[in-house]
């Protein structure tokens, strides 16, 4: 078996936990659901797949209110703490330890959501099309999905080479280079937290909206909406995020 790339590892993900899942990004988690709840319709009760899970903020509030939530991710550690964190509530939650590239069911979730910018990691571009159409067989006829990411047309107006970030005792040093032609940007992150210091590089595929579109359209997804942010907010020049929303035939 070939070696595994080092942004497909376990290792990778488990140094860019402080970095990505700080105190306050959790407690983001309520308001970001709010949002979500109100692009997708879905009621209690109904079935929903958080994609790249992460540590489950997002799969826990869902289940806090009331959906049956199933979890996937590839990274054991991850998956790890969020079965300890949905212990610790007494929550029922599946969290599955598995890869985006090839998890699906026939027929199942009413809503799917992939969050903070989750796709574009592969070196192949055909992988997230792979995702896109595990996203459309596992989703019940009418059933929603819900992609974040951050936008090429939001990239290239906030874009800086290098940036410094501190948040819950975590110093973040990002410095960046982009393609000319804005699709991929290559990255290098500094996390620095107490007296520890780790550094890890990974490369991004970068989708502009009609890309994005693109995409879903072709992995067998009716687009329903575009926008910038989780309030429902459009996607335009002061857009942070774009969001898009489509929905199985």
């Amino acid at each position: 078996m070939p070696d595994e790339k080092w942004h497909e590892s376990d290792s990778f993900w488990k140094t860019l936990r402080p970095a990505l899942f700080g105190d306050s990004r959790v407690e983001n988690a309520p308001g970001e659901v709010d949002g979500l709840l109100r692009l997708s319709g879905i009621e209690p009760g109904d079935r929903v797949l958080d994609l790249a899970c992460g540590i489950g903020r997002h799969s826990l509030e869902f289940a806090r209110r009331g959906f049956v939530v199933t979890g996937v991710d590839r990274t054991a550690a991850y998956i790890e703490e969020a079965k300890k964190r949905a212990a610790a509530e007494g929550l029922s939650v599946e969290f599955l330890l598995s890869d985006m590239r090839t998890f699906a069911t026939d027929d199942t979730f009413d809503l799917v959501i992939c969050l903070f910018t989750s796709l574009g990691y592969f070196d192949d571009r055909d992988d997230d099309r792979r995702v896109v159409e595990n996203v459309a067989r596992s989703l019940k006829p009418g059933g929603v999905f819900i992609v974040d990411i951050m936008g090429r047309e939001t990239l290239k107006r906030i874009f800086q080479p290098r940036q410094r970030h501190e948040e819950d005792g975590v110093i973040l040093i990002e410095e960046a280079e982009v393609s000319e032609d804005w699709d991929q940007v290559e990255t290098h992150w500094t996390i620095i937290e107490g007296d520890s210091k780790r550094e890890v590089r990974f490369s991004l595929y970068v989708y502009s909206s009609d890309e994005l579109s693109g995409l879903l359209r072709d992995g067998g997804l009716e687009g329903t909406g575009t926008y910038g942010g989780y309030d429902g907010s459009p996607y335009d020049e002061g857009a942070l995020r774009l969001i898009e929303v489509a929905r199985r035939p």
